[in-house]
């Protein structure tokens, strides 16, 4: 009977040990997807212009872009998602914005005159290239020389599929230094308002350049007068500051139209 009792306490002990064991679980490790080098997909010289400043790859790995127009009367600050192109530009007496579907803008007074659906990309465009040129529907075309003074600049044309973008009959002329293949000039047309196909090119000096976390991007612009082909004087200068390229996603509401915009202020954006 002792033994009996004793087997049977044993085997107790044994059932009792295997319902408590803890089970180890193998840690899940999160994969990360690697961001695809579009490199390849270029023409050379415009992958080489890319590569110059920072690289392609470099930038898409990128999700969020922020900025300041530097302004006497107070800085514009401009942030961008970079895959959806969502917008938002906030100032002392302005906000304005893109959320996907439509353009928004709250302001206190008519500070603002312009048109949100145009404006809210449109300095966006010029900071951020040369990266921008490689979005989708862009086709690329090599084209003469620039000529400025005893130096000269090699240049590509780039023009859009239709229906791309608000704006597919704009032109952009990109003209780099065919040493360094650095940006230094963008002649661009503006079609958004006619929707006609334009001849009259605006030109842009890239004068200066910063490293933004690892992009080289625009510290100073200077638009010029572009007559016949002919580089002339400075009209306008804009300047940057405060800026940031990173890979964290801001939350869409970021760029949702605030709940306060008036009737009006809805009826203005468009």
């Amino acid at each position: 009977m002792l033994i009996t009792a004793a087997m049977a306490t044993f085997v107790a002990c044994k059932k009792e040990v295997k319902t408590t064991e803890e089970v180890q679980e193998t840690p899940v490790v999160e994969q990360v997807q690697e961001t695809p080098d579009r490199s390849s997909n270029f023409p050379t010289d415009v992958a080489q212009v890319f590569k110059a400043h920072g690289g392609i790859k470099a930038f898409d790995e990128k999700n969020t872009l922020v900025f300041e127009i530097i302004k006497p009367e107070g800085n514009e600050k401009h942030t961008t998602d970079l895959k959806s192109r969502h917008a938002k530009i906030e100032t002392d007496k302005f906000a304005l914005g893109y959320d996907g579907k439509e353009a928004w803008i709250v302001q206190d007074s008519t500070y603002f005159k312009g048109n949100p659906r145009f404006y809210h990309n449109l300095m966006f465009y010029f900071y951020a290239m040369p990266f921008v040129l490689g979005d989708d529907g862009i086709t690329y075309e090599k084209v003469d020389d620039l000529k400025v003074g005893e130096d000269s600049y090699a240049g590509i044309k780039i023009s859009y599929a239709d229906g791309v973008g608000d704006s597919s009959k704009d032109n952009y002329f990109l003209y780099y230094d065919k040493a360094t293949h650095e940006m230094k000039y963008l002649g661009y047309t503006v079609t958004y308002f006619s929707k006609e196909v334009s001849d009259k090119v605006s030109l842009i000096e890239y004068v200066a350049w910063e490293d933004v976390d690892g992009l080289k991007l625009p510290k100073t612009l200077k638009w010029r007068v572009f007559e016949e082909g002919k580089v002339g004087d400075v009209r306008s200068e804009v300047n940057f500051g405060s800026a940031s390229a990173s890979q964290e996603k801001l939350d869409e509401k970021t760029f949702s139209k605030p709940e306060e915009t008036t009737k009006d202020q809805k009826e203005a954006a468009h």
